[in-house]
């Protein structure tokens, strides 16, 4: 009995401890002025049916600077002598009430864009809306490869490895989940992507949903996520283990849950891209680029988190005694220390660290059904581009990755760009095949 209530005082020190500091970082850039106090209300897009007839007839769209939405861009309805201009709200999408069916033109306003964001066809920015057979039809203006003019590119190069280290911080806090699953277990969890799912979608149902304030929501969130990873692991992985199971049927395991949970959380959220209210709907200049006050804020919480899971790997007796693990689970276990133990650790631990990416990737790239299960193979893309089993090696994966992905698509299409991070992956994997920070290992 001692035994137990000293491992529970364990994990909850260490969920404790995640959840304490996050709230700290949040709390204090919320101090410094960099976010509102409280979470507004995010902007209806304009305008709202007026004149004397009641519009059932809409034409919109979704406008976004790769996976960012961006928000005051104009698009003018014309057709038939009515003359509208719509304007996207922080979600991106803009919406135009018209009186009946029938032909419109749709025309973007380059004007209104973003510094640094052109559309992709520049000649082409007028869309022909045919109305007739049904009452809402969506049209599409790209943004992104080919558009920048040559006074807009120091800016926009700037934008995207801002965003790219954003999203390389992101991308890290679940690499860093995997490596140490990965490290401790040498189990390939494929169904860590909806560990980040979760994590965006009960942060959506807290903050946005039942309207309960940004910082209890996101506690609430850590708490529920960290649970997941105590659950994967006493109900599920450690009587695999007791069993003898293999890594192969554990990992084929893992890949049911994950398609168990993803249509789960279709069922239950549906197939829509749902926004967050946060509040953190501004812009922020730095220098010449412009960003969002979400993706600082999330910059910011990712970097104290990292540095905390790097003090704690490194200074404290459970971080040197995980490191041991991964390095010799039998050695480990020789010495006197609790493997099953550091496991659940561990577990709980990714699970939270997780959640909290999951609650920062719903903020930069809104919330839907497989958002994580779309960066999954990025995942594990970092973890081992940096080196398999290594939480450094992971954040530094990750950022390469996050700043490939971002800044290519100055150049090429928005769909390549995940696609080029694995092309990456491959070369340096045949030139040094243990990864950026991987030792080498005998073999044979």
């Amino acid at each position: 009995m001692p035994l137990a209530i000293r491992h529970a005082s364990t994990l909850l020190r260490v969920v404790g401890a995640i959840i304490g500091t996050t709230l700290a970082a949040l709390m204090i850039v919320l101090a410094m002025g960099l976010a509102p106090a409280s979470a507004q209300t995010t902007p209806s897009p304009s305008p709202s049916p007026s004149g004397d007839f009641t519009s059932t007839f809409t034409i919109g769209g979704l406008i976004r600077d790769g996976d960012t939405p961006l928000e005051g861009v104009e698009v003018r309805v014309e057709g038939d002598g009515f003359d509208e201009v719509g304007t996207t709200g922080a979600d991106g999408r803009w919406v135009v009430p018209v009186p009946a069916q029938g032909k419109y033109t749709a025309t973007l306003l380059p004007d209104t864009l973003p510094a640094g964001v052109a559309p992709r066809d520049p000649e082409n920015i007028t869309r022909d809306v045919n109305l007739a057979t049904t009452n809402t039809v969506n049209v599409l203006f790209p943004t992104g490869a080919g558009t920048v003019v040559e006074s807009n590119i120091g800016a926009t190069i700037l934008t995207r490895v801002i965003y790219g280290i954003n999203f390389g911080l992101l991308l890290a806090l679940g690499a860093i989940g995997i490596s140490l699953i990965y490290g401790t277990t040498k189990l390939n969890n494929f169904a860590h992507g909806e560990m980040v799912t979760f994590g965006a979608v009960i942060f959506f149902l807290f903050s946005t949903v039942i309207g309960i304030p940004l910082v209890p929501a996101i506690a609430i969130t850590l708490v529920l996520s960290a649970f997941t990873g105590y659950a994967q692991d006493a109900w599920l992985h450690k009587p695999l283990r007791r069993r003898g199971v293999g890594l192969v049927q554990a990992m084929i395991v893992t890949i049911g849950l994950s398609i168990l949970v993803r249509y789960v959380i279709l069922f239950f959220l549906g197939g829509n891209v749902q926004t967050l209210n946060t509040g953190l709907t501004e812009n922020v200049n730095i220098g010449p680029a412009t960003i969002t006050l979400a993706s600082l804020v999330s910059m910011g919480v990712s970097v104290v988190m990292l540095i905390l899971v790097g003090l704690f790997l490194t200074r404290t007796r459970i971080g040197k005694a995980t490191r041991a693990v991964s390095d010799n689970a039998q050695l480990a276990a020789a010495s006197g220390i609790n493997v099953d133990r550091i496991i659940r650790i561990v577990w709980v631990l990714a699970a939270t660290l997780t959640g909290l990416s999951g609650i920062l990737y719903g903020i930069f790239r809104q919330v839907n059904w497989n958002m994580g299960f779309q960066i999954l193979l990025l995942l594990f893309a970092a973890v081992t581009l940096g080196g398999l089993g290594s939480a450094f090696g992971a954040l530094v994966g990750s950022l390469i990755i996050g700043i490939v992905t971002e800044v290519s698509t100055v150049w090429i299409p928005n769909d390549l760009r995940y696609a080029l991070a694995l092309v990456i992956l491959i070369l340096v994997l045949l030139v040094r095949p243990q990864g950026v920070l991987g030792r080498k290992e005998r073999v044979g």
